[in-house]
C-alpha cells in the first residue's frame, strides 16, 4: 500500500498552540478518532488566525477555504494526552497554500508522532462566491522574509 508523505520545511513554524484530548475526541478503539483529528487541526488554524485578529471569513480583505486535506496517521493518541500543533507554511501562490500541521502528543515528558497533515487553503470572496488574490498583508503573515544573511542577531 502507497502511504501518504509529507514534507515539512526545515524553517520554523509559524504557530504553534496545544490542545488537551478530550473524552469526545476517542473513538470505539479508545483511541483519538480519525475524525477527531481534523477537528482539532481546524481548532489549531482558527488559534492561528485569531492570534492575528483574524477568521477564516476575515483575512484582511477575504476569506479562506479548504480545497484539500491530507492526514497521515504515525500513532495512537489517548484521552488525557496533551498534543502540541506546528503549523507551517509552504506551496505559497497568489491565491492559495499548503498549510501543514505537525501533530505530536506530551505523553510522560516524551513527544510521540500522532499525525502528519495538510489543507490546501485558497483565498476565497464570500461576497461574490469566488477564489480571489491573498491580502498582501496576510502573505507577509504566512512567508515571512528571511533575516539577510549575516545579520547579527
Amino acid at each position: 500500500m502507497a502511504r501518504v508523505k509529507l514534507i515539512f520545511p526545515s524553517k520554523n513554524p509559524i504557530f504553534s498552540t496545544e490542545i488537551p484530548l478530550r473524552i469526545t475526541d476517542m473513538n470505539y478503539g479508545n483511541h483519538l478518532g480519525n475524525d477527531a483529528v481534523l477537528s482539532l487541526m481546524h481548532d489549531a488554524r482558527m488559534r492561528f488566525l485569531a492570534s492575528h485578529n483574524h477568521t477564516e471569513l476575515e483575512i484582511g480583505g477575504c476569506g479562506l477555504i479548504m480545497a484539500d486535506v491530507m492526514i497521515a496517521y504515525k500513532g495512537q493518541g489517548y484521552y488525557g494526552d496533551l498534543l502540541k500543533i506546528e503549523l507551517f507554511c509552504t506551496e505559497i501562490s497568489s491565491r492559495s497554500f499548503d498549510l501543514m500541521y505537525k501533530i505530536t502528543a506530551i505523553r510522560n515528558n516524551t513527544y510521540i508522532d500522532i499525525a502528519d497533515a495538510k489543507t490546501g487553503m485558497v483565498a476565497f470572496d464570500y461576497t461574490s462566491n469566488k477564489v480571489t488574490l491573498i491580502p498582501a498583508a496576510f502573505l507577509q503573515l504566512i512567508d515571512p522574509p528571511a533575516p539577510p544573511s549575516g545579520a547579527a542577531s
